[in-house]
């Protein structure tokens, strides 16, 4: 994994950009070229700059987006350190447990701070993406945007507590549905269940994504923190128990050999065969 000892971003590896402007903090994902694709190293920035928006007493409210075409289409596969080690399975599954956690850690400095966040999502928001969006207080979406959680389909959890953040909001059948089927579901389906706010045409996106964050900043601060330290108590009651067990069963299935099927199948683009082992 990555060291995580490392406090800062060397130039030219960003995987998150950080702007403050008329008290709007925001965060964009910065690598279209590889379709905001997610790592280890994307989750240690998250967690650092979280934090440092956290004390920035100008900072009313978080806009995260991204550039290009897509929100962030899941996994970087091809990022360095994707893979855990361990010198036995036993090992190993502790590794990817810890670093499962540390992610829920990291994740916990966004979704947690005092300041509200708007999501402004286009195109894919696959997997940790679509993660990511659900731990924004607010989402707007593009016209061209898609969701899905296809972790199943390769053989592994969701790991991030995704399909506990869609239950909370569009109910567990449907947490469900999205989670062991993997379908994607268009921007139209996504505001349906209530998984995003508002849907609109992918021209408009950036400018009223700017627009709602800027009319939380003009609210008063202690005011619109309070609404949503109350509102997260009462929506996230049980959030944190749920995501131990989750990091649990996302460790066992990424050291299991259905994922080592599923990633095979995907690169070969072949259907996968899963034993349940």
């Amino acid at each position: 994994m990555i060291d995580t000892i490392t406090t800062e971003i060397a130039e030219g590896e960003e995987r998150i950009r950080l702007e403050v402007e008329d008290g709007i903090a925001f965060l964009t994902l910065c690598r279209p070229d590889k379709l905001n694709g997610w790592s280890w190293e994307s989750t240690r920035q998250l967690g650092l700059l979280a934090d440092r928006i956290r004390f920035d007493p100008t900072v009313r409210v978080v806009l995260l987006r991204a550039d290009g075409r897509a929100f962030c289409a899941g996994i970087d596969v091809t990022a360095p350190g994707g893979a855990i080690t361990g010198r036995t399975p036993a090992e190993r599954t502790r590794n990817y447990h810890e670093g499962i956690r540390w992610v829920h850690e990291r994740f916990a400095v966004l979704a947690r701070l005092p300041q509200p966040v708007v999501a402004a999502v286009q195109g894919y928001c696959l997997g940790f993406g679509f993660e990511l969006a659900l731990m924004a207080d607010v989402r707007l979406a593009a016209e061209d945007a898609v969701f899905a959680l296809p972790e199943a389909r390769l053989g592994v959890a969701v790991d991030a507590g995704g399909d506990l953040r869609i239950a909370r909001e569009a109910g567990a059948g449907w947490a469900k549905f999205l989670a062991l089927t993997g379908r994607r579901i268009d921007a139209r389906t996504a505001e349906r269940l209530n998984l995003v706010q508002e849907v609109l045409p992918a021209v408009e996106l950036n400018a009223a994504a700017r627009a709602v964050a800027a009319e939380i900043a003009a609210n008063a601060p202690l005011a619109v923190q309070g609404i949503k330290r109350g509102i997260d108590a009462y929506a996230d009651a049980a959030l944190a128990a749920a995501l131990d067990g989750v990091a649990m069963t996302a460790a066992l299935t990424l050291t299991s050999q259905d994922a080592r099927e599923g990633y095979a199948a995907k690169a070969s683009r072949r259907p996968p065969h899963f034993t349940g082992g």
